[in-house]
């Protein structure tokens, strides 16, 4: 019985920290396009 409990807290871990890496890759990707909109205004703005 432990065993099946020490096994299902694993899983559960595991679920959480994957889905997390997923979300904080997510979360710089939008940051990246974020910069890359930035620097193309910028870009447009000193142009003038």
């Amino acid at each position: 019985m432990k065993r099946l409990i020490a096994v299902m807290l694993l899983a559960m871990f595991s679920v959480g920290a994957l889905s997390a890496c997923n979300t904080m890759k997510g979360a710089g990707q939008d940051v990246q396009k974020a910069g890359e909109k930035i620097e193309q205004k910028a870009d447009e703005k000193g142009a003038d």
